[in-house]
């Protein structure tokens, strides 16, 4: 698999992987049964798509999850930021910081 092909692949991975997340936990904390019940449903739709896309194809899953693990907390964080205004504290930047490096090291290492 090319290396754009894979990291496209991986990036919607973790966009559907956190959107779905954030659908769940807008679910839990709604007050009309129907929503809640509706994005509980969409919820679990995107995150079996998230499942799908990024096992699907033939690739080393230790390997992949030390550079996947760079695309959620990045998505993570914006989601966050975005859709329920949670600042980033001094913290996660420099969590996220040693994550990001963690997957270059992983990512570069495994050429």
């Amino acid at each position: 698999m090319r290396l754009t092909t894979a990291t496209l692949l991986l990036f919607v991975s973790a966009l559907l992987e956190a959107g779905g997340d954030a659908i769940v936990r807008t679910g839990l904390h709604s007050t009309s049964s129907l929503r809640r019940i509706l994005l509980f449903l969409s919820g679990g739709l995107v995150l079996f798509a998230y499942g799908y896309l990024v096992n699907r194809p033939p690739w080393d899953f230790g390997k992949l999850l030390g550079v996947y693990v760079v695309f959620f907390f990045v998505v993570a964080q914006v989601i966050g930021l975005v859709v329920f205004g949670q600042a980033l504290s001094r913290g996660v930047w420099i969590g996220g910081v040693l994550i990001v490096a963690g997957g270059v090291i992983v990512a570069v290492s495994s050429r």
